[in-house]
């Protein structure tokens, strides 16, 4: 199966049930996920036509979020009224995500599998932070966009591979910083984004957006960019 590689869930699994902890071993997604909503709200509005503004922004649509983990993305995009469904390969990390859901009594559907098991189809694919651990990262693409329905949209964030981004998302974030437990990331699956887009024509996707998330350490916050995709990045594709 293409996005089940065993040696990664084994990895995640062991910290699953700290998803939540802001400090934590997530704590890089916990930084990024203000940035990483706002801007999956605002492709998904510009191309549906939907108000930024409304509180319930996202209603009518049916998304998917792919690698869900401990559902960092999925009680945001539930709160702003998408029906929004999350799949993780980790048993552990479906458990966290339901228990929270239900405290914060969010409507979530949670699903333990593999996207290539899937077979529904939805207006809006994420698969956020989930490639650069998968066994086939082309064949993860094409299972990917099976899932989106005709007009659809599909909106993937990784790690560029460079010298830069061996630096700050390997050396920096697991060794100097410790945002992550080291060995998270094998620099060598990082994927650049002539790579990704490639994966994305291949399966039929139109890319449409991409844009870099770079951290100010000042501000000790992300920003998007749109000219910055050394380290992380965001891309976004029709169907």
């Amino acid at each position: 199966m293409s996005s089940i590689d065993k040696q990664e869930i084994e990895n995640f699994s062991k910290d699953s049930s700290h998803w939540w902890d802001e400090n934590g071993p997530f704590k890089p997604l916990h930084r990024l996920n203000p940035t990483r909503v706002a801007y999956i709200k605002e492709q998904i509005c510009t191309h549906f036509g939907k108000d930024q503004q409304s509180l319930k922004a996202l209603k009518g649509l049916k998304i998917l979020d792919v690698g869900c983990g401990g559902g960092l993305i999925c009680e945001p995009m539930a709160r702003m009224g998408a029906d929004i469904s999350g799949v993780d390969a980790d048993s552990n990390a479906i458990q966290v995500a339901l228990d929270h859901a239900s405290a914060q009594d969010i409507k979530i559907n949670y699903h333990c599998n593999a996207v290539e098991n899937l077979t529904e189809q939805y207006d809006v694919v994420l698969a956020l932070e989930i490639i650069e651990h998968v066994q086939d990262p082309a064949q993860f693409v094409e299972d990917v966009c099976a899932r989106v329905k005709k007009g659809g949209l599909v909106i993937f964030s990784t790690l560029n591979r460079n010298p830069k981004s061996f630096l700050l998302g390997v050396v920096a974030a697991e060794y100097i910083l410790r945002w992550v437990p080291k060995g998270t990331h094998s620099w060598k699956k990082f994927i650049q984004p002539s790579e990704l887009s490639r994966y994305l024509r291949n399966a039929g996707a139109k890319p449409c957006d991409i844009s870099g998330l770079i951290f100010n350490p000042i501000k000790r916050e992300f920003a998007l960019s749109s000219s910055d995709l050394d380290v992380n990045y965001l891309i976004t594709s029709k169907l």
